[in-house]
């Protein structure tokens, strides 16, 4: 259903550092760049993605209120590694790889808060 989405980031070289390895453990990567010079805003844009960019990153005012964004994981693996880049990369613990059964009984992520606030979640719905 969502085709892509766009975070706006307080600091765009840090963010980049950031998803870079956070998101490298889920096979995410950059994807496609588009440079402040080529857009309308003079803002630079950064898209995230396994095949093509649908997570966007660019730099602008800070979300307000809540923003959560989860991401697929293939394995239950991934969530750990994603997990583990990501507190390393600078994130705080917003509840370490688990089951979630309230969700479902394969429910099994794991929760982070970037540098800008916004609740990061990997996703598994594998069974173990």
């Amino acid at each position: 259903m969502i085709d892509h989405v766009s975070l706006s980031v307080s600091d765009f070289k840090r963010s980049r550092a950031f998803y870079d390895a956070a998101l490298a453990p889920l096979g995410v990567a950059v994807r496609m760049e588009v440079g402040a010079e080529e857009t309308d805003s003079g803002v630079a844009f950064a898209g995230y993605g396994r095949d093509r960019p649908v997570l966007w990153v660019a730099e602008g005012p800070q979300p307000t209120g809540h923003v959560h964004l989860a991401l697929t994981a293939s394995t239950r693996a991934e969530v750990d590694a994603f997990y583990e880049a990501a507190i390393a990369a600078g994130a705080r613990d917003n509840g370490p790889p688990g089951v979630r059964p309230y969700y479902h009984p394969n429910y099994y992520g794991a929760f982070v808060i970037d540098p800008d606030g916004v609740n990061l979640e990997a996703v598994c719905h594998a069974p173990a």
